[in-house]
């Protein structure tokens, strides 16, 4: 019985891993990018931990002409600043921060399904 309760699944929190990495001293400051499932087939792309002296209005705009995509940037007590994009963006994003020179390849960190 005990071994029962034990694999009963829980919710999936996509940000869980995040908190418990960058908690550690001396850690590098990574990019996360996630995606996030809503209704049916469709998603939510989220970045998270940019740099603060970086516009991130001018970032989404750049984004959302690229990609051809709509998004906004909401304001997070925990997080900060996080840009959101509709569809499953997280290689485009990731490939684009990259080319801007935004962010080295080595601090970007993808996570999903």
């Amino acid at each position: 019985m005990s071994e029962l309760d034990s694999q009963v699944p829980t919710a999936f929190d996509p940000f869980a891993d995040a908190n418990a990495e960058d908690s550690g001293a001396g850690t590098k400051e990574y990019v996360h990018i996630r995606v996030q499932q809503r209704n049916g087939r469709k998603s939510l792309t989220t970045v998270q931990g940019l740099k603060k002296e970086y516009s991130y209005s001018k970032i989404l705009k750049d984004l959302k002409k690229e990609f051809c995509c709509n998004g906004t940037v909401v304001q997070d007590s925990e997080l900060g600043q996080v840009i959101q994009l509709q569809g499953d963006q997280r290689k485009n994003v990731s490939t684009f921060l990259v080319q801007a020179g935004l962010v080295k390849k080595d601090n970007i960190k993808i996570h999903g399904f």
